[in-house]
């Protein structure tokens, strides 16, 4: 076999792996040990490689955003800021038709804000927000299908963990990819505060609504979120504005939001501790899937995969937006079996050259920065896409009450709003791309 012909096959056992329930980033690890072993001849040459890789993978400064990012959200749900933004959200449209289950999206989108991840998001909102919801006979499948979309707003609005990871692996600017994703964002929110709307309407006896709150009570509740809004103008603000990198902006978010939960009453030696130990454990995590992630994308390049199917799509003379449509196709299927992060990793190494050798009638770094702001979308509806989506089983094991066919019934709402959204900013990059100079 030739060493492309070994490349290609290594993907089928990649996913035979993961079929058999092995950890992805084992998997990868493996995967690409192996290959590397078959391609180099040597055991020697792969034990080689794998001295270096962990070095070359961890080196970046720009990876010590991970666990920043990630403290900053335990520490903002200890100091009760998720539930501070559910309250005032609630407040003012609660009492409108369908407006608990928007104010449940739109407190997810303001914890996004100071979280970078969706699992934590979801999580979070999900036990803040759930008995509320069930308490206003939120039904049929849909407080959990709407906090499971809800969460996937914490990697779509800035700041962003896989968004972080895609900026490392195609070398773009953090904080112009940031600046990139606000406007899909906020569009997102808009879209799933919509589908609310649209299907309280269609079945009505599946949503109550909540009693009106004086105005007086409303103004105080929006008082108590000027944390939130702190640390986000402080960490966005800051890193847009040039004062401090990303990973600086990251450990002040969560030096920030450390003193708020102290200052709450949240923070003490126990939750300290516990914030640190879930922070390790998750980091830990992700930063496994990167190293055999980096491992397997290293024995690929080695194969020339990458730069032959690039070569391949281009001499097929087919529109460069229709070779869009497929990746994101690609991508959409994917979702469905495997985890946002682990597509990131697995696939950006491959499709990034097919895309800056197109030519959309951009500048290479706003095509860059245009994809990864795309794929971002898609890998966030691939969190709420059955069977796999891992954003429903985490609100459904906190709801064993609703059985997971009604959460499916009810997402597909929100996917077909997802769906709608990526046709539009393929349409219209200037949506994702106004902001970037």
């Amino acid at each position: 076999m030739t060493n492309l012909e070994i490349g290609i096959v290594s993907f089928p056992a990649l996913l035979l792996l993961i079929f058999l329930r092995m950890p992805i980033g084992l998997a990868m690890f493996i995967t690409g040990y192996v290959g590397y072993w078959v391609v180099t001849g040597s055991p020697n040459m792969a034990m080689a490689r794998l001295k270096s890789a962990a070095y070359s993978t961890f080196a970046s400064e720009s990876l010590a955003v991970v666990p920043m990012f990630l403290l900053m959200g335990y520490f903002a749900t200890i100091g009760g800021m998720s539930r501070a933004l559910f309250k005032a959200a609630e407040a003012f449209v609660g009492h409108r038709r369908g407006g608990v289950g928007i104010a449940a999206v739109a407190s997810c989108a303001g914890f996004g804000a100071i979280c970078g991840s969706s699992l934590a998001t979801a999580a979070t909102m999900g036990r803040v927000a759930l008995p509320e919801l069930k308490q206003f006979g939120y039904g049929g499948g849909l407080s959990t299908a709407l906090l499971a979309a809800g969460g996937t707003l914490g990697i779509l609005i800035p700041p962003s963990v896989v968004l972080v990871i895609y900026a490392i692996l195609a070398e773009q600017n953090i904080a112009k990819l940031f600046l990139a994703a606000f406007a899909p964002g906020v569009l997102a929110a808009v879209g799933y505060m919509i589908v609310i709307s649209i299907y309280v309407r269609l079945y009505p006896d599946r949503a109550g609504t909540a009693n009106r709150v004086p105005w007086g009570e409303r103004i105080r509740r929006l008082l108590s979120i000027w944390p939130v809004l702190l640390v986000f103008l402080a960490v966005v603000g800051g890193i847009y504005g040039g004062i401090f990198t990303p990973t600086e902006g990251a450990a002040i978010g969560a030096l920030g939001t450390g003193l708020i939960a102290l200052f709450n009453g949240g923070l003490n030696r126990a939750t300290m501790l516990e914030s640190f130990t879930s922070t390790a454990r998750s980091t830990a995590m992700i930063f496994f899937i990167v190293f055999g992630a980096g491992f397997y994308n290293s024995f690929l390049a080695l194969t020339q995969v990458p730069q032959t199917l690039s070569e391949w799509v281009v001499n097929l003379g087919l529109a460069p937006v229709a070779v869009l449509v497929v990746i994101l196709v690609i991508y959409l299927l994917l979702g469905c079996v495997m985890d946002s992060l682990s597509m990131i990793l697995l696939t950006v190494p491959i499709f990034f050259p097919m895309m800056m050798a197109l030519d959309f009638g951009m500048s290479a770094e706003h095509v860059a920065i245009w994809f990864g702001i795309l794929v971002l979308i898609v890998v966030e509806t691939g969190l709420i896409t059955p069977p796999v989506g891992m954003n429903l089983f985490i609100i459904n094991a906190m709801d064993r009450s609703t059985p997971i066919t009604e959460t499916y019934k009810a997402v597909s709402f929100f996917v077909l709003s997802d769906l709608i959204r990526v046709g539009i900013l393929v349409a219209f990059p200037a949506i994702t791309l106004f902001l970037i100079p």
